[in-house]
């Protein structure tokens, strides 16, 4: 009885070490967070005296170039979602994200045994989420601009885009962005991609799985003759 206890210990420390490794994908959403608000505040400037912080920014609306014309800074900022797309208030999206984030660090947790392309698309799309979702609840209060939960969102990248003209509307520079939005973006493409590769090795392994034949010999159906009608002895 005692040994029986003492592997069960043994299986449980093993897998809640295993489970600690597999969650490790969360300091890659740290990493988005910590870079996208480092270029935020270094756009949008930030004052803190009490910490000795002073950094100026850049005024709203500057714009410079980077690479060319391919690649711009440009600081905006946005009360919706990603690339400024705005649907609703201001008090939902910042609701939402919230739920959504809580959301995904459940779920990572529930498929922590998935592959790891799958799971670096998840964390990739939690970072971003909550990149953002810093911006919305808490910039309004820390630069005391809004209420908490009405912050607008920082916008910086400034990208070039193919000339598109479609129904009168026209688009030549993709929508103004920043690290988190390229982070959804980039874990909603990742995600599509693990799934695709899921359904493509599902048949594969399905196929590899022969059922088992029969290789016994069938035994001869003769039946032996009972002893009424075998010849009498003489």
């Amino acid at each position: 009885m005692k040994q029986c206890h003492t592997l069960s210990n043994v299986w449980i420390a093993n897998s809640t070490k295993e489970n600690n490794l597999r969650m490790r994908i969360l300091f890659l959403s740290l990493f988005i967070v910590i870079t996208d608000q480092i270029t935020k505040l270094w756009v949008k400037g930030i004052s803190l005296p009490s910490l000795g912080i002073e950094f100026q920014g850049y005024p709203y609306g500057y714009s410079q170039q980077v690479w060319g014309d391919f690649l711009r800074l440009t600081y905006i900022e946005n009360p919706g979602m990603a690339f400024g797309i705005d649907i609703g208030g201001k008090l939902f999206f910042s609701i939402f994200s919230v739920i959504a984030s809580i959301g995904i660090i459940f779920y990572l947790y529930k498929v922590r045994d998935e592959s790891l392309l799958f799971r670096l698309s998840l964390a990739m799309i939690l970072g971003g989420a909550v990149g953002n979702l810093i911006d919305r609840v808490f910039y309004g209060v820390i630069f005391d601009e809004a209420p908490l939960f009405y912050g607008r969102v920082v916008d910086f990248i400034d990208a070039d885009f193919f000339n598109i003209n479609l129904f009168g509307y026209h688009l030549n520079r993709w929508p103004v962005f920043n690290v988190a939005d390229a982070s959804v973006t980039c874990g909603v493409v990742l995600l599509l991609f693990a799934q695709k590769t899921l359904k493509q090795e599902t048949p594969i392994l399905q196929n590899s799985i022969t059922p088992e034949t029969n290789t016994s010999i069938p035994t001869s159906n003769t039946t032996s003759l009972p002893e009424s009608s075998q010849a009498p002895q003489l």
